[in-house]
């Protein structure tokens, strides 16, 4: 009683299909996948302009000058 059987699971799925109907359904799937896949899109490309500033910021880094040292030599009296 504690575990769903695939009668269940099924009873649900036919529930489910008869309130919303398939093309309802078939809608809402697409629209998911869309979200999915836009979701997939923005974190590759999030991923893309991460990596190009840690390029630009290693670049610029490897080209700023050395920074100067300031030292006072003292003589050993």
């Amino acid at each position: 009683m504690g575990s769903l059987s695939i009668w269940h699971w099924l009873i649900v799925l036919l529930v489910v299909v008869m309130i919303f109907g398939t093309k309802k359904l078939r809608n809402i799937g697409s629209d998911l996948g869309g979200a999915v896949k836009g979701f997939k899109e923005g974190m590759r490309e999030e991923e893309k302009t991460a990596d190009a500033a840690k390029v630009q910021d290693q670049s610029a880094a490897a080209n700023a000058p050395a920074p100067a040292i300031d030292v006072q030599a003292k003589e050993k009296s």
